[in-house]
């Protein structure tokens, strides 16, 4: 039986100062869920009392909730059944010689473009994301839910963006998206690179454009007819990485 208490406790993670003081996340669903043991020391796991499954990792409580318990604890409209409180992990930063592909993120505030983009590194081997303090929480539960896993292999940092690329400017070139850069299909695209992306409805912030080397633009191909004003966040992010990605191969 779930308690008051632990479902009160579960609540209480929506709100991002709590999941700061905390410590502690919430992700649903037994493929997230199970994606996430392999990471993550999980505090508590409520199961639906018919599940027969195994779940392995570091597990410190098991509670199996009748499914109303498990529709008064859950955040989604339409409960998965399966909810886990991790504990969030200490985030360690990545060796400063060792030459990788990083993003970075400017006030992207939409959790679930911010869970696609962790899915996305994820996909590419992009290992870390350093964020803007504004940018969407990566342990918010929709942002969880996007990363379909992804999260426990990815290592967000939040971090006052701007100090942090004039800090590495002189070792690692920074790229960033902007309308009039030069085509990403023609530029020159090194492994060893920090990507910024910008906000949803403003693009990179012009204390950030400051820091950004290498300005680069996907160009649409119209024909010169009427298009899109922009791209989305997440789709931008992953056209940027694959190409990063491709040049990489083809210089090998």
């Amino acid at each position: 039986m779930l308690s008051a208490a632990q479902i009160k406790s579960i609540r209480s993670l929506a709100q991002k100062k709590e999941r700061d003081a905390s410590g502690l996340f919430v992700a649903e669903g037994s493929k997230c869920v199970n994606e996430l043991l392999q990471y993550f020391d999980c505090q508590l796991l409520i199961l639906p009392k018919e599940d027969t499954s195994h779940y392995l990792g570091r597990i410190a409580e098991t509670v199996y909730a009748s499914p109303k318990e498990i529709e008064r604890a859950s955040f989604q409209k339409t409960p998965q059944g399966v909810i886990a409180m991790f504990k969030k992990p200490d985030s360690s930063l990545p060796d400063p010689n060792k030459k990788e592909l990083y993003l970075a993120l400017d006030k992207v505030q939409n959790p679930g473009n911010l869970g696609t983009i962790i899915r996305l590194a994820d996909w590419f081997g992009i290992r870390h994301i350093f964020c803007s303090l504004d940018t969407a929480d990566a342990f918010g539960s929709k942002t969880v839910q996007a990363t379909m896993g992804a999260l426990g292999r990815v290592s967000i940092h939040y971090t006052d963006l701007s100090e942090f690329l004039l800090k590495i400017k002189p070792t690692i070139p920074v790229y960033g998206t902007f309308l009039g850069g030069d085509s990403i299909y023609n530029a020159s695209l090194p492994d060893n690179a920090v990507i910024v992306m910008g906000n949803e409805g403003n693009g990179i912030s012009n204390q950030i454009a400051e820091c950004i080397d290498h300005r680069l633009e996907i160009p649409a191909f119209t024909n010169g007819n009427e298009t899109s004003e922009s791209l989305n966040v997440a789709v931008a992010t992953a056209i940027v990485c694959s190409e990063f990605r491709r040049r990489s191969l083809v210089i090998k």
